[in-house]
């Protein structure tokens, strides 16, 4: 049931993950008398109770659960009802230690926080399953079911396991993969430093060795650790897709490029019934909501398109990071509608009630340790309201104008050890022209390397270290279709086993790109190069240079010093009816810009020139009309241009020829017509 929504649920999701397990029965009745209040719609409930569910080995105690759900239902509150298999309880690993997860160091973790699972072991994987199917056999048929919610953020904190079990499943994942092992010696070029295997049974997990061990050997473990996760969650799944059909399954995912790397969403979005997703706000100094649009916008595109849920994020400040402010006034309505803008059926948080106890009490809540006499509390209530308001988008999708392309997969091979510079962060250059791509003002789909791009006029490629020969024949194709593609030094070196592509580098793109690259150059920490252009323009670059040799490609900028000073440094092939840049340097935000401005003229993407910096603008368009959502990040007051005039959603006011939106506002317009 790919793109399903919660059951029941006739507005957008407002409410967050409710633990009433933590407080005594008579907060209940207040909790829900406040919900009302704030007017949520659903909550999630249940998913670090295995404890409390199963207080002994196949005992079961649901009573409390019961009165939950049912006082719940009577308040008009749907449940996203939680698996608690992310928590085994004390006795299950009392007796079953050996389900407790090992690193690569051969140290065992220990009991006391969450998620700490070996996810091969047998035994959790049957107490997972039962406790799974008592919960789907007693609320299978509750009215105030919407949602089911398997476990809890994959992959975070532990995706990997490095014990004696992980060993023979991993052996027997490869078998299953490769066939033989002498595939499997194929495949990690074990003639290199003498490791080719004999057999399946002398291999094992990449666990801490002498030196750097085999690079192959690594990706293929975190391909296999993500694998096995999606294993058990399927096996979940099923379980509630035959007990409860109709209702539709999710765990919630952790997009943001910047807080899980373990995980292949792309593989995972195939298998939910709805995409949802958990995003928190790295406040590191940076433009915190650029960040928060490209985390929804790859969210979506994880969705295939289709609508999808953001399940947690924070009222205000978090707990875990270094130094935690609090969200300035306004900044949750504007972190809540900036992801419904870009395509989620509503906004939820971690969590409804600030805890008193454990390790996240200092996190922000729906409803905060002042209690409702809050600024926090407020700004709820008035979030409810708005999100009430915007019911009538439910199930239009967002409008993208450029793809970005992105895998998880590549991301884990280019950060594996001994490559040419570890400055070389492939997030770090999506963020960069994400960024850029932002501030033109033009929305993103995110893309697999292999997907039909025929639908965009611009293509760019932040990093794609590994690209097999099929994506790099996609790319050729789009662009002699007529597409304009722009892509980021060290992308194409690899294949899908990390064994560099025959002949000279950029590998499975230089055909398209028409150049060669005889050798990269990377910069020493603080080095710096220039660029020069056709109209005398100057850029910087830093971290990475090459020897770059056209094969067909035009110069565009080149190196006016360092030891490729003469060589081109930016490109440009026109192959087809389209045409494809390449960047062999790490360029700046305003060198990006400048690039991207010249490849958006190729690609006929006209910029955004009348909107202000920091102000999104994005649109929603379904069977019901379209809607223009305008978030404005800035503190002043500020004017969007409208082609057709409609009715803002919030204020009920006309508007026409322009949206005023106010300060650190957001506005949404449904367009007539």
């Amino acid at each position: 049931m790919p793109g399903s929504t919660p059951r029941g649920l006739t507005g957008l999701a407002f409410g967050g993950d409710y633990n009433p397990e933590q407080w005594p029965e008579h907060v209940w009745q207040e909790d829900v008398r406040l919900m009302r209040e704030a007017g949520v719609t659903m909550v999630s409930v249940g998913i670090f109770s295995w404890a409390l569910l199963e207080p002994a080995p196949g005992t079961y105690d649901f009573g409390w659960l019961d009165r939950v759900i049912d006082l719940l239902h009577a308040n008009g509150v749907r449940v996203d009802l939680g698996t608690p298999t992310v928590v085994p309880p004390a006795w299950f690993y009392q007796a079953h230690p050996e389900a407790l997860p090992v690193t690569a160091d051969g140290v065992r973790l220990a009991f006391g926080s969450r998620g700490a699972i070996c996810h091969s072991n047998s035994d959790y994987r049957a107490a997972a399953a039962a406790i799974t199917t008592k919960l789907a056999e007693r609320y299978a048929g509750h009215p105030a079911l919407a949602l089911w919610h398997v476990h809890n953020e994959y992959g975070v904190p532990v995706s990997a396991c490095y014990c004696d079990g992980c060993a023979d499943h991993f052996r027997r994942w490869l078998r299953t993969t490769y066939g033989t092992i002498d595939a499997v010696n194929d495949a990690w070029g074990t003639a290199f430093w003498g490791q080719r295997y004999a057999g399946f049974e002398q291999i094992t997990p990449p666990r801490r060795t002498p030196t750097v061990g085999n690079p192959a050997q690594a990706l293929d473990y975190r391909r296999f650790a993500d694998a096995i996760m999606r294993e058990n969650f399927v096996m979940e799944r099923d379980i509630l897709h035959r007990l409860s059909p109709g209702v539709p399954v999710t765990t919630n995912f952790m997009t943001a490029l910047s807080q899980c790397d373990s995980v292949d969403y792309w593989a995972w979005g195939r298998e939910v019934d709805l995409v949802t997703n958990d995003h928190y706000l790295i406040t590191d100094g940076r433009r915190t909501h650029v960040n928060l649009a490209m985390a929804a916008d790859l969210t979506r595109s994880v969705a295939g398109g289709a609508p999808w849920l953001l399940l947690e994020h924070s009222t205000s400040g978090v707990n875990w990071q270094p130094r935690n402010p609090a969200k300035a006034p306004g900044q949750m309505a504007r972190n809540s509608l900036g992801h419904v803008a870009r395509g989620s059926e509503g906004a939820m948080f971690f969590q409804w009630r600030q805890s008193r106890r454990g390790a996240e009490k200092f996190h922000s809540s729906m409803v905060p340790h002042g209690g409702t006499d809050t600024r926090v509390w407020r700004e709820v209530v008035e979030l409810g309201a708005s999100v009430g308001a915007l019911s009538e988008i439910r199930g239009t999708r967002t409008v993208a104008d450029v793809a970005v392309l992105w895998d998880w997969q590549s991301w884990w091979a280019q950060n594996l050890d001994w490559r040419p510079s570890e400055d070389a962060d492939p997030r770090e250059r999506a963020d960069a022209f994400y960024e850029v791509l932002y501030d033109r003002h033009l929305t993103v789909d995110f893309a697999r390397p292999e997907a039909d791009l025929s639908a965009y006029p611009l293509v760019v490629v932040p990093a794609l270290y590994l690209m097999t020969e099929a994506a790099g024949a996609n790319l050729r194709r789009y662009v002699e279709q007529g597409g304009t593609l722009v892509v980021s030094y060290f992308s194409g070196i690899v294949d899908e086993h990390d064994a560099v592509h025959e002949g000279p580098y950029p590998g499975a793109l230089r055909d398209v790109l028409g150049l060669t690259v005889e050798e990269f150059s990377p910069l020493l920490q603080g080095e710096t190069v220039r660029l020069t252009g056709p109209d005398g323009s100057e850029l910087c670059g830093d971290v990475w240079t090459e020897f770059v040799v056209p094969r067909g490609a035009e110069p565009v900028w080149t190196y006016a010093d360092g030891l490729t000073a003469g060589r081109p440094a930016v490109t440009r092939h026109r192959l087809g009816e389209g045409t494809a840049w390449y960047v062999s340097t790490r360029l700046g935000h305003e060198g990006l810009d400048a690039v991207l401005g010249w490849a958006a003229e190729d690609a006929g993407v006209d910029p955004r020139a009348d909107l202000p910096r920091d102000v999104e603008v994005v649109r929603r368009t379904g069977e019901q009309g379209t809607y223009l959502f305008a978030v404005n990040h800035t503190g002043t007051d500020t004017k969007v241009p409208l082609e057709t005039a409609g009715t803002e959603l919030l204020t009920g006011e006309r508007a026409a020829g322009h949206l005023a939106v106010p300060a650190g506002g957001v506005r949404v317009v449904r367009l007539d017509g």
